[in-house]
């Protein structure tokens, strides 16, 4: 996985790289070649008593460092522009895909999930992507070149290099070999540990209500020992490692000396030589070391790639059609200058739609027509489909059976961009992103006046509290609109999709949270706002619905009934259960 990650993102910047393989060999050659400057000083100048032998390898010698420390500086600058630039393309990626996938494939990794794919395991990638070119030329250059230059200087001493190396490898393989599990079990737990934080934060009413919170700290704190079990354990063989692999590096520099300092006295090998054996053997270990902390850095690295590609390489179901048809909606207009949008006419026919892999389909074999200029009401009980059949029309899901039509098109035969942007939404949950009111309501016209946006807030009934608010638009507004209540919210949802003027309006159960006096006088306004226009209606309230020009009554999946709401109490019993249930207070119906 990390090979394929390397392949793909490394397409752009060859150039950065090929700079930093220049350099880093440059900085090898520079590191093999200051021993040698060293033993030279040594045999020729101070065992020799040359002075000027000494004063220019010395010059040479601190030219040479001077390189070495330049290469090394700029090299380790370029590794981190070219791992900054990676982890920007790949959160880049990740997000333009989360924003093509559909509320189902988003559902299979779940929010917490690919936010923390989309920021932790992005920085574990960079982390090891700055390792990996900081040491990507120079460690090897550095551990080949070094063992052939300690060759050089004595081929019976360099036995040591034949025993030492083989047993670092072999470390660091039965090291690593128990990491890679331990890593992925530990990502897994992170995206526990941040769910449960994420439900507990955004579920502390209700825990505090039910007096649930010992429940759920213990509920955490049992992800969070396994976590830091798993961390501890991880943690504590790469701590482990470093001590092993000091005291094979220690045990070698002795048996250097000890045998070195034999074979200088049997006249075998020059005292500079040994310094420079040394040296390189130094090198050699340091250059397993730089590749003993990339093994270290890899195993995590990997399981973030494959957690990564895992998103990136999910084809969303809801895709483009090739080729997309010319077809087009009515242009859409601006509230309140522009006239109204043309209205189109929505066909069902035969429409179903089940989960991959579920028992039973979610809807089977709707059919109805949406006129144009008519509004049409949904209603059900809970579970039955309702927001579902809605989220079908803007193609948030794709039916899995029969045709959906605008004016005679398939809707799977037009660009998604062109269908979306025709169609004004206000959806079930009414969500407000951080910023201002203006920011928010703006969403739906990027370029609307104040002044548009005053007269759409007072059609959507919203003047009351916001003449209470002394910033006004400028009010700020909380993450999720929490600093607001749920009728606010719901209001200024309805007034964000008033602000474009479309041929199709879709409310999916978006007057909820409203009072019956605010709920009339709000659907008194639409109505005369939204007259040209087709509407569909999610409801629970059949007081809401009942002067609709159509209603489809839901039952487990299936259309029961449509028609009016006179109609519907006559011929549909479960319309009439429902109404029922309803309105008893309100007299005989």
């Amino acid at each position: 996985m990390l090979i394929g990650f390397a392949r793909r993102l490394l397409g752009g910047h060859k150039a950065h790289v090929a700079a930093i393989v220049v350099l880093q060999l440059v900085q090898a050659a520079a590191t093999l070649l200051l021993p040698t400057v060293n033993a030279a000083i040594i045999d020729e100048g101070i065992v020799a008593g040359n002075n000027p032998v000494i004063s220019r390898l010395g010059a040479a010698m601190a030219a040479i460092a001077v390189v070495q420390a330049a290469t090394a500086i700029t090299a380790g600058y370029l590794a981190a522009v070219v791992a900054m630039k990676i982890g920007h393309q790949l959160r880049a990626e990740i997000f333009t895909r989360i924003q093509s996938l559909s509320s189902q494939e988003v559902a299979v990794f779940g929010t917490q999930s690919l936010t923390i794919r989309a920021t932790n395991d992005v920085q574990q990638i960079q982390a090891f992507a700055v390792l990996v070119f900081t040491m990507l030329v120079a460690g090897p250059a550095m551990g080949l070149g070094g063992i052939i230059l300690a060759l050089q200087q004595d081929v019976a001493l360099s036995a040591i290099v034949v025993v030492i190396v083989p047993l670092l490898l072999l470390i660091m393989y039965r090291i690593v070999g128990r990491l890679i599990p331990l890593y992925r079990e530990g990502q897994d737990l992170l995206d526990r540990a941040g769910g449960i934080l994420r439900e507990q934060i955004m579920g502390a009413s209700v825990i505090r209500a039910f007096v649930r919170q010992d429940h759920e700290v213990r509920r955490f704190a049992r992800t969070n020992s396994a976590l830091t079990a798993n961390n501890l354990q991880s943690a504590l063989l790469v701590a482990g490692m470093l001590p092993m692999i000091m005291l094979v590096i220690n045990m070698s520099s002795v048996a250097v000396v000890w045998f070195g300092g034999y074979r200088i006295q049997a006249g075998l090998m020059n005292i500079g030589a040994l310094t420079a054996f040394i040296a390189y053997i130094m090198q050699i270990l340091l250059a397993i070391m730089m590749a003993m902390y990339v093994l270290m850095t890899a195993p995590r690295a990997a399981v973030c790639a494959e957690r990564i590609g895992a998103v990136l390489s999910l084809e969303p179901s809801v895709r483009d059609p090739r080729p997309a048809t010319t077809a087009a909606l009515p242009a859409v207009g601006r509230f309140p200058r522009d006239p109204p949008a043309p209205s189109c006419r929505l066909e069902f026919s035969h429409v179903g739609f089940s989960y991959p892999g579920a028992e039973a389909p979610v809807l089977a074999d709707i059919t109805f027509t949406a006129a144009p200029g008519t509004t049409t009401a949904i209603v059900g009980s809970t579970g039955s489909g309702k927001s579902t059949l809605l989220n079908l029309i803007p193609r948030f899901l794709d039916s899995t059976s029969g045709t959906i039509s605008l004016d005679g098109v398939d809707i799977k035969d037009l660009p998604l961009q062109t269908l979306r942007s025709g169609l004004s939404i206000v959806p079930q949950h009414s969500h407000l992103f951080s910023g201002t009111i203006a920011d928010n309501l703006r969403i739906a016209a990027p370029d609307a006046t104040d002044e548009e946006l005053w007269a759409a807030l007072e059609t959507a009934q919203t003047m009351r509290f916001m003449r209470a608010l002394p910033l006004g638009l400028a009010t700020p507004v909380g993450q999720g609109g929490t600093n607001l209540s749920g009728g606010q919210r719901q209001r200024l949802c309805i007034t964000r999709a008033l602000l474009r003027k479309s041929p199709l309006y879709l409310f999916d159960d978006s007057f909820s949270a409203l009072d019956y006096d605010t709920d009339t006088r709000l659907r008194q306004a639409l109505a005369t706002v939204l007259a040209p226009a087709t509407v569909i209606v999610v409801a629970e309230r059949i007081s809401a619905v009942e002067n609709s020009d159509l209603i489809l009554v839901l039952d487990g999946g299936q259309l029961v009934a449509q028609g009016t709401h006179a109609e519907l109490l006559e011929v549909c019993p479960t319309y009439r259960e429902i109404a029922d249930s309803q309105l008893a207070l309100d007299g005989p119906l």
